[in-house]
């Protein structure tokens, strides 16, 4: 019993941080869009790729 003295201010400053955070990322804009960035990876890129150096022995275009 002596235990939940210890326990229960515990477990009230672990939800306290808890709050805390949670305000402070709102508060931040953490939560302002959050459908955009789900939908960026599907989205293709308008720049091409760098090209490659041509001296790959492991390419499998190569004739070895």
């Amino acid at each position: 019993m002596n235990v939940l003295y210890i326990l229960v201010p515990l477990a009230l400053a672990l939800a306290l941080c808890g709050v805390a955070a949670f305000r402070w990322a709102v508060r931040d804009g953490q939560f302002d869009d959050v459908e955009t960035p789900a939908l960026r990876v599907l989205l293709d890129d308008d720049s091409d790729p760098p090209p490659r150096s041509g001296g790959d022995s492991l390419s499998p275009n190569s004739d070895a």
